[in-house]
Formats: C-alpha cells, structure tokens, sequence
C-alpha cells in the first residue's frame, strides 16, 4: 500500500476508534462494519497494525482493536546499553519486550503504559510504550564527552541506553573525562537523545575517590546531615546518660555483659549476658539481649526522625560509611561503650536445657558492658583455646564457653525445623590511603560471629510472637515462599549434579533445601549452588501482616536488634516502649496503623537501595584491582552460562566472563534445559561447576566488568 493512502486510512481508523460509540472488535468485525471484502482485507489489517505499532490502538489478547488505553498496562521499564528494552507488568510471568523504536522516550527504571501485540507462538510478547507515567532518571551520573560547542555525558548507569545532550552554557565548564552530575531537563521522545544540563563536578575519572563518589551521587544517597538535625543534636543530646533517665528503669549494671563486634567497629548497639543455672534436675540458661535505646534519644517526628526515615539504613560502602544517625549518636551516647552507664531495651529470655525458649520479658533498662569483645578473639577463646586470650580475659571465659554451649543449642533447634543457613564467603577488600585496592579476599564467618547471630535471631523471633499474640500494629521481617516455577527450574539443574529435592504439590519446605546445603558442604560445587539456591528464593521485606519468615523457617520475625543502623528496628522500639508504660490507646493504635505501612514501603524500598550500592562499590574495586593482573592466569570455577558466553569466579570472589566469540576451534551452542555450551565437532561443553584456567585479558571501569579468556581446564583436571 503506498505511504499516501496507508496515512489516510490510518487517520480515518484512528478517527472511527476514537468515537465514543465504538466498541472493540476483531479485524472480521470491523471489516463487516465497513463495507470492506474478503480480499481487501490484508489492508485493513496492514493499516491496523500500523495503528497498535504507534501506540494509537490497542489490542486485546483475543484479537480485538480498540482505543489504546482499553488495553493498556501499567509496568516498569528496564533498558538495556542496546536500545531496547523490557516491561516488567504486575503478576505477568514474563516481561513485555520493547524494540528499540516503540520505547517511547523511556529510560531505565521508569514507570510506563504501554499496548501489547499478540505474541506469536514461541516468541515472547511485545510492546509499545504510548505514555511514561513517572521518570526514575530526573537526576543521573556520568562521564563527560566534550565537542566543539556542546558535549554529551555517558551514564554511569548502561541501561539508561543513551547518552544525555549538554547545549552549550550548561556544561559548567566540564571538560572531557570529569564525571559529572546531570539535571535531565528534556526527555525527548526516543527518537533524539534527552537533554540536560550539568549541576555539579565530581572531579577527574582518576582523581582519587572521585570513582565511589559517583555511586554515592547515581544512588542519591544522602551525605551530610541537615542544619535542623545538627541542630538537634548538639542541643538536645547529651555526651552522658543523666540521673534522671534511669529513674524507673530495671538496672543491669551489676549483671555481667559484654559486646562482641568487629575490630573496627564504633557504633555498639548490642550487648549480650548469659548464666546458667542447674539443680532439682532441671537446667536454665538466662540469656540477655540488650539492644541500645535508640527512640530515647530520637523522638518521633523531631528532625532526627525524619533524616533517619531518609536514610532508612546505614549504607556501608568499600572505604565509607554512610550513617543512619549523626555520629554523636551512633559512635556516642547510643553505643554501648565499655564502662559507661546506657539506656538499653532488653529481652531477657530463659532457656531449658535443651534450648527450648520457657519464658521471657522485655524491659527498658539500664546497663554498663564489661569489656568490649571482638569477633577474634572471642573465637580463639571458644575455637582453639588460646592461653595468652585467655588469661586476658579469665574472668570472662567461662561466659564465653557457656555462650558456645547456649548458641549450639538453638542452632539445632532452628537447623531441626528447617531453617536455611548459607554459609558461602563474602569479600572484604582492602584499600590503601588514595582508595586504591590492595587485596581482595573472603571474608568468612567464624564461631563468634555464628554465637551472636544466633542469639540475636533468638531475640528477633521472641519479640515478633510477643507483639504478634498482642495483637498491636507491628513491623515484622518477612520472607515469602520462593516461586514455584524457579524451584522447578533449581529442581532440574541440581539434578545435573546428581542432586534432588522434594517438592508437594510445587512448593518446597525450606528444610529441603537446608539439607541440600548439608550434602553439598565441602563439595567443588558448594560455592556455586548455594548461591543459585539463595537467587532462586525471594528478596525478604518488612511488612504490617506477619506471613512468617521461610528461610529461617519461622512463624514470628522482625528486626529489633539494630536501631543505630536500621529504622525499622527503631520503630518497633517506639512501639515496645509505648506499650511497656501502659498500653497502647485506641487513638495511638490508629496512628501506628496508618503509618506503619508506608514505614514498611519505604524502607524495604531503602535497603534495597543499599545493597545495590554497596555491590556496585565492590564491583568497581574488583574491576580496579584486576586491571593489574592482565596477562596473568588463574584457577576458577564456571558461576553461569550463557547465551554469549560464560562467567568464571575466582578463589578472591572476582568474576569475569568469557565471551563465547572467543572460544576458538569450534562453534558453541547455548543449551538451554542443562544450562552449557556445547561444541559442536569437539562435543567440549563448558557448564556450571566446572573447573576452568582463565586469563585476564581487560577490564571496563564504565561497566565494572572483567574480560578473562579461557586457557584450559585446571591441571588436577588434566591430570584425571
């Protein structure tokens, strides 16, 4: 059909669909409707397509056209460095796939509308975005390109899938390799580039900390406290508890306590004291819990409230922390310091002998810790019995065994009902004074930090029951259970590795995969599948409605024990508080529950802002520290297989990919079912699990990512 004619009749559909008569109808419907025969019909359909194509119709899945907005849906946009892009649509199994001419102007993370077309079989459905709803990038970071009379900045972030336009004068002076921050002040329709203007200079690429400095902007995590909240501080908070906020108070300052943290630690807000008591044939273990009183100090809606509700959380990047609370609070008058009087909120829990929970209180109270503990040498006290740390702390030690023996018993306790430990190691980098990475290595667990997990997890689940049984509006931790289609899908790939788990009816109790971790413990391939059991289970939230918590195979959870660097933990406190002095009033009920879901909202929305920043930092440094080893090799395992080609991580947690364009003396083929590539003529395949030499052949700083080429298989390999 020739350009004319087509845009003529386009207009005249358009028109027809428009009027409020109309009512959707399938292509044969509107063809009767209009007088149009049999053979003409390819036209009409020609001419609606060209309609849907545009955003300027609709179509429902049973083949009915319609004004686009009958049809439309609501998602977010993920965009990718390509172009196109991806439509994530609320209880849709897949995501709508958007070509890189129908994405309507969207950016990644934005909110969209779009039209479907009918997906033909065995290709996925796609889309046209006709509106975007909400912008997520009104801000962005990015590297700075400069021309003659205007320039461009690339995002930091590649799934924005386009460089931003900066008109002459709006640059501020910027020069080609300053990173920089961008105000998008027009988004275009997709069709050009947006454009913006530049707010603020980072500095120069290379200069130091200019690198995790981007991050923290691109994230928009906050830096500095406010004037009103400094404000506060320095008038309201004291640098030492006075008399008179004990008064009232359960005073624990003769009850033994000590904190047990990291070396380099400040802000202390736990404290833990145990006994153990044994005659008429039955035995008690008292445990306490004392979580510093952080709402004494913060106070709802004060300044402090407000920033503290901004932040949500502490961030903890690789060479900074970004602080929930002013560090007055947090390393001050809030941590519990070794011989100095605190406001705390204690549970205060009694076991049996075979660490069953009998009875608890919570109480506000007043401590002072004994020593300050770290995770070191509390564990050459309880693992190797060391003399020289031992005499340090002798009249401590006896404490520190009895905590072993308490903690053992409620790990059972909790590994009996099916609770999921994952226990694969994290990394700690090591940077110089300039930001530079010197090491990287895993930073594992070890029996102290497993004794005050288990403790603190015990306090979590009491204090959830309590205020559950209560009935009083309440923040709980929960974790749903995983998707049943990605548990089929880990069913069949662990099989691969002469692995099963049950399942009934599709769903899968957590003690099932708790006893796939046990056969796995030890194996080459422990690394790897724990992570894959970890990435097919859901991202764990707070809510108002307790759904229990399926990897720690709990009724009851919430987080009580980190009111410095978690908000949520702070706002239960204020709730425990109130209904310690007497109760809750029908009016203080209502309050709570018309705030406390947004409180949930927001700060699973915070955390999760969080961790992608604190991964993004990571991966910067790893990215950083390989470059220097280019030309090197090393042993890895294969983390995933691809389509284009294969990730390998190496002992220090790095992990780098392997294009499948390089594998050179065959042509490799994506199986998708057993997730390996398999050559073609060699038979060689390459999947999960498997022990591979790799060399480091680049690094990409803009993309944070490592380039290895494959050399071969491991020697001990060779050698079988």
């Amino acid at each position: 059909m020739k350009q004319e004619l087509l845009e003529e009749r386009k207009k005249r559909m358009a028109e027809l669909l428009a009027d409020p008569a109309y009512v959707p109808m399938k292509l044969k419907e509107l063809a009767i409707l209009l007088g149009i025969p049999k053979e003409q019909r390819d036209e009409l359909k020609e001419v609606m397509d060209a309609l849907v194509a545009e955003g300027k119709a609709g179509i429902s899945k049973k083949g009915k056209y319609g004004r686009p907005e009958s049809f439309s849906l609501t998602g977010v946009f993920s965009g990718t460095s390509k172009g196109f892009g991806f439509v994530a649509i609320e209880g849709w199994a897949e995501d709508v796939f958007i070509p890189p001419d129908k994405t309507g102007g969207a950016l990644n993370g934005d909110t969209v509308r779009i039209v479907t077309e009918n997906g033909k079989k065995g290709r996925r459905t796609e889309g046209t975005v006709i509106r975007v709803l909400e912008r997520a990038n009104e801000k962005l970071v990015g590297y700075y390109q400069k021309s003659k009379n205007f320039g461009f900045v690339v995002p930091d972030n590649q799934k924005i899938g386009c460089d931003v336009f900066i008109p002459q004068g709006k640059d501020m002076g910027a020069v080609t390799g300053h990173k920089v921050v961008v105000n998008i002040t027009d988004f275009k329709d997709g069709k050009q580039n947006p454009e913006g203007k530049i707010v603020e200079i980072l500095g120069h690429i290379n200069d130091p900390g200019v690198d995790i400095l981007s991050i923290v902007r691109a994230y928009e995590l906050p830096e500095e406290f406010p004037d009103e909240v400094m404000a506060q501080v320095e008038g309201q908070i004291p640098d030492a508890v006075p008399e008179k906020d004990k008064a009232g108070r359960l005073d624990l300052r003769d009850v033994p306590m000590v904190t047990i943290d990291g070396e380099d630690a400040k802000d202390l807000d736990d404290a833990v004291s145990l006994s153990k008591e044994t005659g008429g044939g039955r035995t008690v273990y008292r445990l306490g819990v004392h979580i510093a009183d952080v709402s004494h100090y913060v106070t709802e809606n004060s300044p402090l409230d407000k920033e503290a509700l901004r932040r949500g959380t502490s961030v903890y990047l690789v060479d900074r922390v970004i602080p929930m609370l002013p560090h007055r609070l947090s390393n001050g008058i809030c941590s519990l310091n070794a011989g100095e009087d605190r406001l705390a909120l204690s549970c205060l829990m009694e076991f049996d002998g075979a660490g069953r929970m009998v009875s608890h209180r919570i109480a506000e109270t007043v401590i002072r810790v004994d020593r300050r503990m770290s995770y070191t040498d509390v564990n050459q006290i309880i693992t190797y019995e060391d003399q020289e740390t031992m005499e340090r702390y002798e009249e401590l030690v006896p404490m520190f065994f009895l905590m072993k023996e308490l903690a053992d018993l409620l790990r059972a306790n909790r590994m009996k009902r099916g609770a999921i430990d994952f226990d694969f190691p994290e990394s700690k980098i090591l940077l110089d004074e300039k930001g530079k990475p010197l090491e990287i290595r895993p930073y594992e667990r070890n029996a102290a930090t497993r004794l005050i997990e288990d403790f603190m997890l015990a306090a979590n689940e009491t204090v959830a029951e309590d205020y559950f049984w209560q009935e009083v509006p309440f923040l709980y931790r929960t974790h749903d259970v995983p998707d049943p289609e990605k548990m089929k899908s880990l069913a069949v790939f662990i099989n691969n590795f002469g692995y099963t788990v049950r399942s009934q009816k599709g769903e899968i109790h957590p003690g099932e995969l708790q006893k796939l971790l046990g056969k796995i413990e030890g194996t080459p391939e422990e690394a790897l599948l724990s992570r894959l059991v970890l990435r097919s289970m859901k991202q764990a939230k707070y809510t108002v409605i307790n759904s229990g918590h399926f990897g720690l195979a709990a009724k009851y959870y919430t987080h009580f024990t980190s009111p410095i660097r978690r908000y949520p933990d702070l706002q239960i406190h204020r709730i425990i508080k109130e209904n310690l002095r007497g109760g809750l009033s029908g009016k203080r009920m209502g309050h709570y529950e018309r705030l406390l879901p947004e409180v949930a909202v927001k700060t699973s929305a915070l955390e999760r802002r969080a961790d992608e920043a604190e991964r993004e930092t990571d991966k910067l440094k790893k990215c950083e520290y390989m470059s220097r080893f280019v030309g090197e090799e090393f042993d890895g395992v294969i983390s995933g297989v691809t389509s284009w080609g294969f990730y390998v991580e190496l002992p220090n947690t790095v992990e780098g990919l392997v294009r499948v364009n390089d594998l050179t003396g065959d042509y490799y083929l994506f199986d998708e079912h057993s997730l390996e590539l398999k050559g073609e003529m060699t038979r060689r395949t390459f999947k999960l699990g498997q022990k591979v030499r790799v060399r480091v052949t680049g690094t990409d700083k803009f993309s944070r990512t490592v380039d290895f080429a494959w050399v071969g298989d491991c020697p001990a390999k060779q050698e079988e």
